[in-house]
């Protein structure tokens, strides 16, 4: 394994738990650069919790290392709590139609 990525995974499991909600995403909360990141910035925002976006777009080292962390291809990638939880495919479809979304976040934010 090279410096690069060690150095990399190591970033990532240090600004993980550092964010409460944390997604790595194509693009800025404000200025998102595809439609899955916006959908998943519109998930968030009714919740009304705080959260942020890193943007991962053009920095591919990043987004495999995140890849071999996750075991998971695609972008976003939403990690509560320092958990990775998937995107917002698992998250709408699966979590919040289950009513499990809502629990969680309240649960997480309370610990801070």
């Amino acid at each position: 394994m090279s410096d690069t990525v060690n150095t990399l995974e190591e970033t990532i499991k240090k600004e993980t738990p550092e964010n409460t909600i944390l997604i790595y995403g194509k693009g800025t909360k404000e200025a998102p650069r595809c439609g899955f990141t916006k959908e998943t910035i519109q998930f968030f925002e009714k919740y009304g919790y705080p959260y942020q976006v890193i943007d991962v777009l053009n920095d591919m080292p990043k987004r495999e290392a995140l890849s071999k962390i996750t075991n998971w291809p695609t972008l976003p990638k939403v990690f509560i709590g320092g958990e990775f939880y998937g995107d917002t495919d698992i998250l709408l479809d699966e979590m919040e139609k289950k009513g499990e979304v809502k629990p969680l976040l309240d649960r997480v934010f309370q610990k801070k």
